[in-house]
């Protein structure tokens, strides 16, 4: 599936309910892409805790081995070696970071917590949003109902960055898109439509174009002007019947997507 874009995938699971679509789409592309696939399980913990509750704290720990073997059924099942971890510490996302640090991980696919109708800060869960912000590498967040992408992939630029910046969005996107058989759409908004601006959104999703052709992917651009660029994108995405994102970073129009919780959002950092 992306294995053009990324080899080194790894899995940050509490394997809760929010946490199903993140191994259902991990252990679907290390399938797909004939790689293995490392999890890291974090844990919080606090020694003076678990000193005065024993009982909580070897309860805790038999549920985390009981996750741990349900996802490594679930692993056998897919016919996915999986690399597991467990990694205790005050700070989850920390434990999390760390652990794609040390292995050198390209992709760290984790799970997108976010309710409809909430205030853009509170969309995303705090764990999620430290994870994507501080996370070595790219990151896949993913519904807990969602599956592989099979339609389309919407490529979201950002006209008023550093062309540099969107050259790996934009290798990143016309893999995936490549890998996975499906048209790419790429998305330019703007605040208004004064000339220059306009010239450096067409330029920008121009450059696209070449990359997407000599590997075959179908493509399509818009610009459109708009003063909400996360209200544009989401209007955009209905349209296209798009069931991947692929965007720059975490920020508020990465935070209204991820707050829809209908979409993988693929944060790339390269």
């Amino acid at each position: 599936m992306m294995n053009n874009a990324f080899q080194r995938l790894l899995l940050a699971t509490e394997h809760t309910e929010h946490d199903a679509g993140a191994e259902r789409v991990a252990l679907g592309l290390a399938q797909r892409c004939g790689l293995p696939l490392a999890a890291v399980l974090p844990v919080a913990s606090n020694a003076e805790y678990e000193a005065v509750a024993p009982q909580q704290a070897a309860r805790a720990e038999a549920e985390m081995a009981a996750h741990l073997q349900a996802l490594r059924q679930a692993a056998r099942a897919a016919g996915v070696q999986l690399q597991p971890r467990v990694r205790r510490g005050p700070e989850l996302h920390r434990e999390i970071v760390d652990e794609a640090r040390a292995l050198g991980t390209e992709l760290l696919v984790a799970r997108q917590r976010g309710r409809r109708g909430l205030l853009a800060r509170l969309l995303v869960g705090e764990m999620v949003s430290r994870v994507a912000a501080e996370a070595p590498c790219s990151v896949l967040l993913v519904p807990r109902d969602a599956g592989m992408w099979a339609r389309s992939v919407l490529l979201a630029l950002d006209p008023l960055a550093l062309p540099a910046r969107h050259a790996p969005l934009a290798a990143a996107a016309v893999a995936v898109a490549q890998a996975c058989s499906l048209p790419l759409q790429g998305l330019c908004v703007v605040a208004d439509a004064t000339p220059s601006v306009q010239a450096r959104a067409q330029a920008a999703l121009a450059a696209v174009a070449p990359q997407a052709q000599a590997a075959g992917v179908a493509w399509q651009a818009q610009v459109v002007v708009a003063r909400q660029a996360g209200e544009a994108l989401l209007a955009a995405a209905d349209a296209s019947g798009c069931d991947l994102l692929v965007l720059g970073h975490l920020g508020s129009t990465a935070r209204q997507a991820l707050g829809q919780g209908r979409w993988p959002v693929l944060l790339v950092n390269r």
